[in-house]
């Protein structure tokens, strides 16, 4: 029934809508300044390094279980855990500085490649022009013979979920992607398949695996597809970034803890290559008709990623109740690429002051460009240059009295606060229609890059006209998408 969120606020109305909101007069204004607690986040960048995980995480098993190809079904909350990196995976990084300049330049690579995505989509060229990507698969049998858990810390991805495929269910630990539609794992024979932390996949013992034809509407759906010569529809997905996927379309059986999923269309991948180093494959969670949210005929979806330096657990949940609190912004589209998620930012402020930012600079244009989406696989918040630019100088205004430090990789705008225990720092907030607030805690935008305490401002500038929100900015607080109701919705500290 999607997020029933049908909730009675102090002082507020009574909807039955999935999101419920306050009137601007009973929005509480937040404070100028917030604390940043030095001490902690320094004691988590020393644990990050020395963390060694024993064990896999336990997750708690539901006992739901619907197939996706009965569309009468009525499926309550499916829930399955989200992790950080650190939790399954020891950092093979010397010190938490290293390990930095690791996620920033993923990062980077990530921004690039959703950036590139979007430019084909606005100017109608199709994804295979992002290549040229030699594989050296000519798809004969021949050739195929020669929670959510951050991935490991040479692979993309920050937040992991332990995933079944097939039957019996295999596990493996897949990305979280809202920012990609087509799910897909490693298979077996492979061609070419990277390091993952389990087994590559094995079709050939799993009793639901089925290819499929070229003439089905999930391998029309592909931006880019090829036919084998018995018919049946070969997937390839390229991620702008030199990451790339190569295999069988088929249908297979997707378990969450004890739900089970059936005939869902997912890649089965004989050549791999890039960033995906740690986790077996990605669960896409994009608004494209071949997101697992989409096969799940999802009317609702909400994650909370925990801070990545820790090692706690927290939930994807689709088709869940919301907590109360929610403050909601329009959910909008873009007619060019149905995959992202924007939202409707209408401004920012800083120690409570709101910035002379237009609200253009956080919109779409007629043709897609533009626009500021949620990306639960971006790290640091992007925003187009001039935006930035206020942003940071109004900050830098508000922690003059705070010692220096040189900028480190992406980031201009940098502290020494190693003599600090805490520190105060303006507020920074995003600003919503209708009145809605969202204060961000200081650990979201002011983070350590190093164990000897130099900070940072986690935001960073791009040419691009494309503004992302990141994981960073999102720590803490569970987002959800009433995908039904074309709304956001955020409530802090509800991991």
């Amino acid at each position: 029934m999607g997020f029933l969120f049908a909730l009675l606020f102090a002082g507020c109305f009574f909807f039955t809508a999935p999101f419920v909101g306050c009137s601007r007069s009973l929005l509480q204004t937040p404070q100028p300044t917030t604390a940043l607690d030095v001490a902690e986040a320094l004691v988590k960048t020393k644990n990050v390094i020395s963390f060694d995980p024993t064990k896999k995480p336990a997750f708690t098993p539901l006992d739901q279980s619907f197939s996706a190809s009965s569309p009468s079904s009525s499926p309550s909350s499916i829930s399955l855990q989200i992790h950080p990196r650190v939790s399954i995976h020891k950092s093979s990084h010397l010190d938490y500085k290293a390990l930095t300049l690791s996620r920033l330049q993923r990062d980077s690579a990530r921004v690039s490649s959703l950036v590139t995505r979007l430019n084909l989509a606005v100017n109608g060229i199709s994804r295979s022009d992002l290549k040229p990507l030699d594989t050296g698969l000519e798809f004969g049998a021949e050739d195929l013979e020669g929670p959510i858990v951050s991935g490991s810390s040479q692979g993309s991805g920050e937040y992991f979920s332990r995933v079944g495929i097939g039957k019996p269910p295999s596990q493996v630990y897949m990305v979280l992607d809202t920012g990609s539609d087509v799910n897909w794992v490693q298979c077996a024979p492979c061609a070419d398949c990277y390091q993952q932390s389990d087994p590559i996949f094995e079709p050939s013992l799993s009793s639901s695996y089925s290819p499929l034809k070229c003439d089905t509407q999930q391998c029309k759906y592909l931006d880019d597809s090829e036919c084998r010569n018995d018919r049946t529809c070969v997937y390839e997905v390229s991620y702008g970034d030199g990451s790339y996927t190569v295999g069988d379309f088929v249908t297979e059986t997707i378990t969450l803890g004890s739900d089970s999923v059936n005939n869902v269309a997912i890649g089965c991948g004989h050549n791999n290559e890039g960033l995906f180093v740690g986790a077996g494959g990605l669960l896409g969670l994009g608004g494209g008709p071949l997101s697992f949210t989409s096969q799940l005929n999802a009317s609702s979806f909400s994650y909370c990623l925990v801070d990545r330096d820790s090692d706690s657990a927290s939930t994807l949940e689709f088709d869940s109740s919301f907590p109360p609190n929610t403050i909601t912004a329009p959910l909008i589209r873009n007619h060019q690429l149905d995959t992202f998620y924007y939202i409707g930012l209408t401004g920012i402020s800083v120690g409570g002051e709101l910035l002379p930012i237009p609200e253009s600079a956080f919109q779409m244009d007629e043709s897609g460009n533009g626009g500021i989406i949620v990306d639960s696989g971006t790290a640091v918040t992007r925003l187009q240059s001039d935006t930035y630019n206020v942003l940071r100088d109004a900050f830098a205004k508000g922690t003059k009295n705070l010692p220096s430090a040189d900028s480190v990789a992406l980031f201009d705008t940098c502290y020494n606060l190693s003599t600090k225990s805490s520190v105060d720092v303006p507020t920074l907030s995003l600003h919503f229609p209708e009145g809605k607030v969202l204060p961000l805690p200081a650990k979201n935008y002011m983070i350590p890059v190093d164990s000897v305490g130099t900070f940072c401002f986690a935001f960073a500038p791009t040419s691009s006209s494309l503004s992302i929100i990141g994981n960073v900015q999102q720590q803490g607080t569970r987002v959800g998408f009433d995908l039904g109701n074309s709304r956001v919705g955020f409530v802090p500290n509800k991991c």
